[in-house]
């Protein structure tokens, strides 16, 4: 299993706090059946920032210490890129990571409360230089959960999304996984991700999230998640399913 977004560097955001987290929460990852983690560390959202360069420093030192371990995980790099009007700018100084060696797909993350208003041209200036975003935990952004819809003009210009696993099991509570629920059912979230922190709340859930999605939209659609995760990882052509709109009387709050 392949989880492209995880906080396990040591030190550096607001995840594994130190290298014994890391080694825990390493060994959780395992135990979930994953095999591969792109670490992806926040960048640019006000308090964290980690370049490209600390990034590949710090994989680097604890892949190692992985293996002195016998811990059976491949670490990549990447970022949880903060949507910024700078982000191209960014990207020419080599400060951005991507989920892939080919530059293609980079992980983008939005204010929890907020779809800012140049999204949409900074997305259609990043694809046109051959770089897709994926719009990251979704499900969790208080505009979305209002209205879900709002990502289809994301999805119609090809950009791509990424589920967080525990939102699918409960874990934010009922109006998160609720909407992560519908997002699923309508295709309109492409692969999911773990967004694991630490070994206790924000842990990995990808277990869990796959057997509640395979018992709700079958196995064909659990494999198609995980197909995409690997072909993003690869820099490879994706497969994107058909979406559809959700229908508004199915809205509400609790």
């Amino acid at each position: 299993m392949i989880d492209l977004h995880c906080h396990i560097l040591p030190g550096i955001d607001d995840g594994a706090k130190t290298i014994d987290d890391s080694l825990d929460m390493a060994r959780m990852a395992v135990k979930q059946g994953i095999t591969h983690i792109l670490c992806t560390p926040h960048h640019n959202n006000g308090k964290y920032d980690n370049p490209a360069s600390q990034v590949i420093t710090q994989v680097a030192g604890l892949q190692e210490e992985l293996d002195q371990r016998n811990i059976p995980l491949t670490l990549y790099e990447g970022q949880e890129v903060r949507i910024g009007g700078d982000l191209v700018e960014q990207i020419q100084k080599a400060d951005i990571l991507f989920a892939d060696l080919a530059n293609r797909y980079i992980l983008i993350e939005f204010p929890s409360n907020d779809i800012p208003a140049y999204t949409e041209p900074l997305f259609f200036k990043l694809l046109e230089a051959g770089h897709t975003p994926i719009i990251v935990h979704p499900e969790r952004n208080s505009r979305f959960i209002e209205e879900p819809n709002r990502l289809l003009p994301f999805l119609e210009m090809g950009v791509l999304t990424q589920l967080t696993a525990p939102s699918y099991v409960g874990v934010f509570g009922k109006q998160i996984e609720r909407t992560a629920k519908q997002m699923v059912a309508h295709n309109m979230v492409y692969m999911m991700a773990s967004d694991a922190h630490n070994i206790e709340k924000r842990g990995f859930f990808m277990e869990k999230a796959f057997k509640a999605i395979e018992k709700d939209m079958g196995r064909e659609h659990v494999e198609s998640m995980q197909q995409m995760a690997k072909d993003i990882l690869n820099g490879d052509d994706v497969q994107r399913p058909e979406f559809t709109a959700i229908k508004s009387k199915k809205f509400g709050l609790f």
